[in-house]
């Protein structure tokens, strides 16, 4: 946690304010600022953040990530691309290295009260890749839409609200058609069906079959695009 609180910034409500209204105009300007999603992010979702650390104390499971604090780190992940592709860290390891992506690329926590919820607030930056593995989600706009109405469903943060609405008018009008007669309907179910992601310690089940995983936890994976006549 170290990294963690050395990136910390005590804000005051005024600053907390003040921080929130530039991060959403300049988020506004270029959505491609993480730096500035995930500050608008932490600026205004203190309530649900501390809801969700409420739910995790509250599940055996989350306590223990609580009490354990595990990093999704390239140091903790690198052995997951030795895995069989069956199981849900070598499905994990094909998501990311098909997209040359790199799990030491999230924005550190800067505007949190807490070890604690600084603490869930990285985990749930740093699950955001494994939520795309294990509902099947590209990172194109549509996938990462649907991707925030689920965490909205899930974690109530207004930042998921937001990037849906952002994020679905941004598409354009046939993606637009497909996203909502398609991906939204299950975005919405599968958001309320699956079990609580933020109090699942998936560092656990990386050997695990990734199909069984996914029945344990009530996950739907998207359904593939419609054929196109």
């Amino acid at each position: 946690m170290a990294m963690l609180e050395a990136a910390r910034v005590p804000l005051k409500g005024w600053q907390r304010a003040a921080v929130s209204l530039g991060a959403f105009i300049g988020a506004a300007r270029d959505p491609g600022r993480a730096d500035l999603v995930h500050a608008l992010a932490e600026t205004t979702g203190r309530g649900a953040f501390e809801k969700t650390l409420e739910r995790m104390k509250n599940c055996p499971e989350g306590r223990e990530i609580l009490r354990d604090r595990p990093r999704v780190i390239s140091s903790t992940v690198e052995h997951l691309y030795d895995m069989p592709p069956n199981t849900f860290g070598g499905t994990y390891a094909k998501f990311m290295g098909k997209r040359n992506f790199s799990p030491d690329d999230r924005t550190p926590v800067r505007f949190c009260d807490t070890d604690d919820l600084a603490y869930v607030v990285m985990r749930s930056r740093e699950a955001h890749d494994i939520w795309h593995t294990l509902f099947n989600l590209n990172t194109n706009l549509i996938g990462e839409t649907a991707l925030k109405l689920i965490e909205f469903e899930q974690m109530q943060i207004p930042m998921g609200a937001l990037g849906f609405v952002v994020g679905s008018a941004r598409l354009n009008e046939k993606q637009r058609k497909l996203f909502f007669s398609h991906y939204f309907p299950w975005s919405v179910k599968a958001g309320l069906q699956a079990t609580d992601l933020m109090s699942i310690y998936y560092e656990k089940y990386w050997e695990v079959d990734v199909e069984e995983v996914r029945r344990k936890w009530g996950i739907v994976p998207a359904p593939p695009p419609p054929k196109q006549d």
